[in-house]
């Protein structure tokens, strides 16, 4: 039997996996942009242009590359250490605190100069969407990477042959849900585009609007309606 709507916690609906996405999108055309070329959201690209440099012998270049990977290994780290603690003590979920967290580090980003050290932002950058990937997960009922695309291509591939083979509605539901994703993750970086040619390293600043409506919502949810559930995980976990 499928869980209702109601029956998910706030955290794991889809309008917050969508706002999260579209913040991420946000910040790979960032970094890439203004921080020194790198993908901060995932790290895939950031080991192939590692082995491009190992294999080129450009031990310099290729150390670089270990910023952001050690970065994004440190948040998955500390996010599933933090989790275990706070859901222990039932004071806030650890989602709240993780969007609370993120509205910290946007905050401060858009203090750093545009000629400062590209590694300082990467480094947060990479943090902060680590936490974010190993910490939203499922989007009722539904596996969804809020940082980065490619499972998303993949699921809606996966979801439009079951539809076809099969004409049930809940493959195209699921295939729609990806496609959502993927087109919030492409309007953030669209955004991004047009803020950073206009203010440069403080259009990150934007992204505190969309993280603050959705810190208040989950904070709401944990101090009310949910205040009894703070013990229980969200799925995926």
């Amino acid at each position: 039997m499928v869980p209702q709507k109601n029956e998910y916690l706030r955290c794991e609906r889809h309008w917050v996996f969508s706002l999260l996405i579209f913040v991420s999108g946000f910040y790979g055309v960032y970094t890439y942009l203004l921080r020194g070329g790198v993908f901060c959201n995932a790290q895939t690209a950031n080991f192939v242009l590692f082995a491009i440099e190992l294999g080129s012998f450009h031990w310099k270049k290729a150390a670089y590359y270990l910023i952001p990977m050690t970065a994004y290994m440190a948040g998955a780290f500390v996010s599933d250490a933090a989790a275990a603690k706070l859901t222990k003590l039932r004071f806030l979920r650890w989602e709240t605190l993780l969007i609370a967290i993120e509205i910290f580090f946007i905050f401060a980003l858009g203090f750093i100069p545009d000629s400062a050290p590209y590694q300082i932002s990467q480094v947060a950058v990479n943090f902060i969407c680590s936490m974010q990937y190993n910490t939203f997960r499922q989007s009722q009922g539904i596996p969804m990477a809020t940082t980065f695309c490619t499972n998303h291509i993949r699921q809606v591939g996966i979801h439009l042959y079951k539809f076809l083979q099969y004409k049930e509605v809940s493959y195209l539901t699921r295939l729609l849900h990806h496609l959502k994703m993927l087109a919030m993750f492409v309007l953030g970086g669209i955004l991004c585009v047009f803020l950073c040619k206009a203010f440069g390293g403080r259009s990150i600043w934007a992204m505190m609007i969309p993280m603050g409506l959705l810190f208040a919502s989950l904070l709401h949810a944990d101090l009310t309606d949910e205040r009894e559930k703070l013990n229980i995980l969200p799925r995926g976990h």
